[in-house]
């Protein structure tokens, strides 16, 4: 007896799997993270994060056109502002080196999309990302008062020219104090892409050194998710959603499909996936010490989170992954 039913028929030719592919993934579906810094002419290689750098201003005008060349439709930018305060001044200032970057972007590649991280941890003189009490040494940070200064710093990015506001501190109510904000000043087309589950992560390490945001003390399990809760984060999207969020992110990728397949599974907004340092950094280390094979495992990787159900890949390989598709 032999079989009647052979799925490998449908795999005897390349062109035949490319035919039948059930996921696919493009440049459309990429965004690239950029991290700009004071200065001119400064390209400073993150050490943890090979291929990875700390750009001036006017590099990241050069990184957004090749960007742009390539097909990679937005980045996100984040910013190192060259002083840090309780206030957080850099990060809702109109000169902040975020504002800065994203209106050089949109003068010279105007047809970029411009997303801007919307967080404090970078600006804050303690590295968490808002206000906290006086004295405290534990990290709690005062959710409330926080949201003022959310406020201010989508507005200030708007201004500024970011076409979307991605807000990242897991404050409770993030998303409607930045939709009141945002309508406020006269900017109700700007979309809000809430980091809606982000979780207490060890795999941002990498991220810290490119950002400068290792908390001086403490840690962010006070206001970031547990890595073992799945059904808080369809709490945490629902809420999103019902203050005006109009795209979702899963924060991190890899250890955390199940939880981007959940979140698609219970909206139909567009749900992102953050492709995040350390997944990055583990790569890039294996490759180097020719372990691996770079283009094979980080287009399974990606195409991955497109299966788990990601529209969107927030991920530091989208050059690479351009060139290669």
């Amino acid at each position: 007896m032999f079989p009647i039913h052979r799925p490998r028929r449908l795999r005897t030719h390349p062109q035949l799997r490319r035919m039948v592919r059930e996921t696919v993934l493009t440049t459309n579906d990429l965004i690239y993270p950029l991290f700009a810094v004071p200065g001119e002419s400064v390209a400073k290689e993150v050490k943890s994060m090979p291929g990875v750098y700390q750009l001036s201003v006017d590099k990241i005008v050069e990184e957004a056109k090749e960007v742009y060349d390539l097909g990679i439709p937005a980045i996100i930018l984040f910013g190192i502002p060259a002083d840090k305060d309780v206030d957080a001044t850099g990060a809702w200032h109109d000169c902040g080196i975020v504002q800065k970057a994203a209106t050089a972007v949109k003068e010279a590649v105007p047809d970029l999309i411009v997303m801007a991280d919307t967080c404090l941890c970078e600006y804050t003189n303690h590295g968490h990302c808002g206000y906290l009490q006086t004295g405290d040494l534990t990290g709690r940070v005062l959710n409330d008062p926080t949201l003022e200064l959310l406020k201010k710093t989508a507005v200030s990015q708007a201004k500024a020219g970011a076409d979307i506001i991605a807000p990242s501190g897991m404050m409770d109510g993030f998303v409607q104090a930045i939709r009141a904000g945002l309508d406020e000043a006269g900017f109700e087309d700007i979309p809000i892409m809430s980091y809606a589950a982000k979780y207490a992560s060890a795999y941002y390490g990498p991220f810290r050194d490119a950002a400068d945001s290792t908390p001086q003390f403490g840690d962010r399990r006070t206001y970031q998710m547990d890595p073992g809760n799945a059904r808080e984060a369809i709490k945490e999207i629902e809420l999103d959603i019902a203050e005006g969020a109009d795209m979702l992110m899963v924060k991190p990728a890899l250890a955390y499909m199940d939880i981007i397949w959940r979140v698609k599974e219970a909206t139909n907004l567009p749900v992102a996936a953050y492709n995040v340092s350390g997944e990055y950094a583990m790569v890039k280390a294996a490759a180097l010490n020719g372990w691996i094979d770079e283009q094979r495992v980080v287009m399974e990787t990606l195409t991955g989170f497109k299966r788990a159900g990601a529209d969107l890949i927030l991920t530091y390989h989208a050059k690479d992954a351009a060139r290669w598709l």
